[in-house]
Parts: structure tokens; C-alpha cells; sequence
């Protein structure tokens, strides 16, 4: 299943619980900074190998710089049977920054 939600929704929610988040983006960019508690799992490993890095059975926010590259990447895992969720805007509205 893949869904989207605002960055201001992903804050409420992390209050409350636990998630599992995933930052797509490049090693690199995420030793630069990122969510707390997120794991980071480049691009191109979480497509080449999904079921090392997910359990179908878990729900996955998965974010990136912008959103864009995450968006395309929920909609490829959902169609394998994910069960992911894209954060419009991505790390860049999540940090109010430029990383």
C-alpha cells in the first residue's frame, strides 16, 4: 500500500510513536543530517534488494531531498506489496533548510 503524507503530519505522529523511517537519499547527504532515528538506505540498494531491507509486514515512511525520488520509489515498493508512505517535500521541508 502507498500513501503520502505532509511533513507536519509525520511530526504528530512521531510524538506518539515509533516509525520506521528511511532516508533515501546518499550516505553523503545524510552524515550532513537528517530525521532522528532514520535509516539511511540509498536509492539504489533499497530497489536492487527491497526484501533485505523491509518486511512486508512493517509500514515504511520513506523520504528523500525533495519528495520526488521518494514518491517514485513508494509507488515501485507498493506495487512489489510494500506497505510505504512518501513524506511530501522531503528532508528539505522536514529541516526548514538547503542541505
Amino acid at each position: 500500500m502507498y500513501k503520502e503524507i505532509e511533513v507536519y503530519e509525520l511530526m504528530d505522529l512521531m510524538k506518539n510513536k515509533n516509525l520506521n523511517l528511511i532516508d533515501i537519499r546518499s550516505s553523503y547527504k545524510f552524515l550532513l543530517g537528517s530525521i532522528e532515528n532514520a535509516k539511511n538506505i540509498p536509492v539504489n540498494d533499497l530497489l536492487l534488494d527491497p526484501s533485505y531491507y523491509l518486511d512486508k509486514d512493517n509500514e515504511y515512511y520513506i523520504f528523500c531531498n525533495y519528495g520526488t525520488t521518494s514518491k517514485r520509489v513508494c509507488q515501485i515498493l507498493a506495487k512489489r506489496g510494500y506497505n510505504v508512505i512518501n513524506i511530501n517535500g522531503g528532508y528539505q521541508k522536514i529541516s526548514g533548510g538547503s542541505n
